[in-house]
């Protein structure tokens, strides 16, 4: 087997990159190809770079944009992906089980079990976890940078209430080609996995192999409605709050009345007005814990 590592610098775990090259060498991995990026949005290149070495089995050191960086380059190929969590929020890693740990992380790649997972697409980029317009993609984009640095994941909330308080937007949304959704919109968000944070759900019943994405719409407006809709998330049952809807879906298109951000994995993007959303099922192979086929 060729192990390749795709390591964003800029983030860390553990003992580091150094401990990253001695838990592989202690498992029997000798020389791997080791390709560093500075920024995530670099890490496609180096993975297509490992893929025409012959890697059968990449690492990616980082959070969720450099595994979504990954992921989108790595998506139809043989080679399957291993993922060393060292971001802000890792939540393809926490969805999947995946240990935190250096060791326990290398040794789940190099001997976990083999598991084809589905990804999204939107605006012709491919998204593992969830991608969404509105309020999340504005919270996201308040949070990068030093305030991140600064204060983790506390940065998400601390925008995110700021947020809470901007204008809503009026969308239509069309799934598997019927019209199933028009009216006012805070939030559009699809996902291919359900956890936001620990305990915390956006969609309760999301499996990423399921060969569809879940599909919500979010009407809440100002901090006292988006407050109740947060309880019920925490609770996990996001699909009885009053101010989301939910379907499944192959296929989404959505017209705007405006343009709004839109992220994807928890990386801000731009504006947009109108924007298709499509599943590629079983598209990346993952390592998983032995046991996580299981109970997934």
């Amino acid at each position: 087997m060729k192990v390749a590592v795709v390591a964003h610098t800029g983030k860390s775990t553990g003992g580091g990159l150094a401990e990253l090259r001695s838990e592989l060498r202690r498992q029997g991995v000798e020389s791997p190809i080791w390709l560093e990026v500075d920024k995530s949005r670099k890490a496609p290149k180096r993975v297509r770079r490992a893929l025409d070495d012959g890697a059968d089995l990449i690492f990616a050191w980082g959070g969720d944009g450099t595994v979504q960086r990954c992921i989108d380059a790595m998506a139809g190929s043989e080679a399957a992906l291993a993922v060393v969590p060292a971001g802000t929020a890792n939540l393809f890693a926490s969805n999947l089980d995946l240990p935190r740990g250096i060791a326990d992380a290398v040794r789940v790649g190099l001997h976990g079990a083999s598991r084809k997972i589905d990804v999204g697409t939107i605006k012709g980029e491919r998204f593992a976890v969830m991608a969404g317009a509105g309020l999340d993609a504005r919270m996201i984009r308040g949070a990068d940078g030093t305030l991140k640095d600064r204060l983790g994941r506390l940065a998400y909330i601390w925008t995110g209430v700021k947020s809470a308080r901007s204008a809503s937007f009026r969308a239509q949304l069309e799934v598997d080609g019927s019209q199933w959704y028009e009216g006012e919109a805070s939030l559009i968000l699809a996902g291919n996995l359900g956890e936001l944070f620990a305990g915390v759900e956006a969609f309760e019943n999301a499996r990423p192999d399921d060969g569809e994405l879940e599909l919500g719409v979010v009407t809440a407006d100002g901090l006292v409605e988006w407050a109740r809709i947060v309880a019920r998330a925490a609770i996990g049952t996001p699909s009885e709050s009053p101010f989301m809807q939910q379907t499944r879906a192959r296929s989404v298109h959505a017209r705007l009345d405006r343009k709004v951000l839109y992220e994807l994995d928890g990386g801000a993007r731009e504006r947009v007005k109108r924007f298709d959303i499509e599943v590629e099922p079983a598209a990346v192979t993952v390592r998983v814990p032995v046991d996580e086929k299981e109970h997934g």
